[in-house]
């Protein structure tokens, strides 16, 4: 091979070594097909394998310990359950406060409740698109383009999912029974920190 036919070659290489590292990759790319129907079933899975249930199912006390309310799975922070004022932690090493129903918590970011995921269009998912889900999951907003979502939820752990996965999550929690239970709004972190 000629010195030319290297100089050629390397700068091909090279070339399409810059188209690859400088183009956008797709989240279709990264998971399975976009095209596919989304599955209840898979999202089911999805949900037992990232925990959903341990924020988003109120916890009560039983003979084992705090365990989560199935009769309310993915409802939220129950909303007949009114919250007082987080103790201050003050100078503490600790850095955040869980409630027993493991549903509200407080923090440097004021106090979060758990969303209700169910499918109730009044206090739920129940008016939401597929889209709309996607895009809360993308941006860490409240559908999309609201409100931060709020700590302990990984909103970057969940940025990183395909867009099949979150079209999976989406078809099953629109597969749930709807429970009415209007969340609390955030408490912002002055009011919080007190």
């Amino acid at each position: 091979m000629t010195r030319a036919s290297i100089a050629t070659l390397g700068t091909a290489l090279a070339a399409i070594a810059v188209s690859v590292a400088t183009s956008p990759v797709t989240k279709a790319a990264a998971g399975s097909p976009e095209d596919r129907k989304p599955s209840v079933e898979r999202g089911a899975y999805l949900v037992r394998a990232m925990g959903c249930n341990h924020c988003h199912t109120p916890y009560t006390l039983g003979p084992a310990g705090p365990q989560p309310d199935m009769s309310r799975a993915l409802s939220g922070h129950p909303a007949e359950l009114v919250m007082p004022a987080p103790p201050s932690l003050g100078a503490s090493p600790w850095v955040w406060l869980g409630a027993g129903t493991n549903t509200a918590f407080a923090g440097p970011w004021g106090v979060s409740f758990t969303a209700n995921l169910t499918p109730d269009p009044e206090t739920g998912l129940g008016r939401w698109t597929p889209e709309m889900f996607i895009a809360t999951m993308r941006t860490g907003r409240h559908e999309g383009k609201g409100r931060p979502i709020l700590p302990p939820m990984p909103v970057e752990n969940l940025a990183a999912l395909t867009d099949s996965d979150i079209r999976d999550l989406f078809a099953y929690l629109q597969s749930l029974p709807p429970i009415r239970n209007r969340v609390p709004a955030p408490v912002d972190p002055p009011e919080a920190t007190r």
